[in-house]
């Protein structure tokens, strides 16, 4: 399984990105949430992937956030939503609004999205309802929180616990980058 990629972006032609590792390039696809975010082309980025493989090809989706990448791997369990789809979830709504859909059944909304129908967004919504709210239940409503979740990831990939990570990041200072939560964090663990 290919994990992560970090290299070069040397074409952007949405939905389909060309990163070059160590010679090698890389076709991906990603949402557009993930390609409004990417620097310019010519530039080092770092995408959280998924490889799809199909009897006929092997397709590598990348995600800017690993938050997103955990999104389009449940969105692809749910009956009748492929990967074309799972972008096009993804690329019309941030992970914030897509729980707030599933947590408050908004089966309408959900149809706005092309190739949503009525009878698939309610199977999304029943499918998903445990799946992809915060693990306190909770759901997110705010850019902070979209933060906070993305930097307990970083530091449970670190070795932290999650138990540890998350009681450490609610004690950083609001307003900040992602960097600098991490940081923070970092050294008030270390501090402890």
């Amino acid at each position: 399984m290919i994990s992560r990629i970090t290299g070069f972006l040397i074409e952007k032609m949405p939905p389909t990105l060309v990163v070059e590792v160590s010679g090698i390039a890389y076709e991906i696809e990603a949402p557009m949430s993930t390609i409004y975010d990417l620097p310019d082309v010519g530039e080092q980025v770092t995408l959280y992937t998924h490889l799809l493989v199909r009897e006929d090809a092997h397709l590598l989706y990348g995600f800017g956030r690993s938050g997103e990448k955990t999104a389009f791997r449940q969105l692809l369990k749910v009956n009748g939503i492929g990967a074309k789809i799972a972008l096009a979830i993804l690329s019309a709504l941030s992970l914030d609004e897509l729980r707030g859909l599933v947590a408050s059944e908004d089966a309408v909304r959900l149809t706005k999205v092309p190739g949503i129908g009525r009878k698939t967004a309610e199977r999304l919504i029943l499918e998903l309802r445990d799946k992809i709210s915060h693990p306190d239940g909770s759901v997110a409503s705010s850019p902070k929180s979209s933060l906070t979740e993305d930097a307990i990831s970083a530091l449970v990939s670190l070795g932290y616990s999650e138990r540890d990570a998350r009681v450490s990041v609610s004690k950083v200072e609001n307003g900040l980058t992602l960097p600098e939560i991490i940081r923070q964090t970092l050294q008030l663990i270390s501090s402890n």
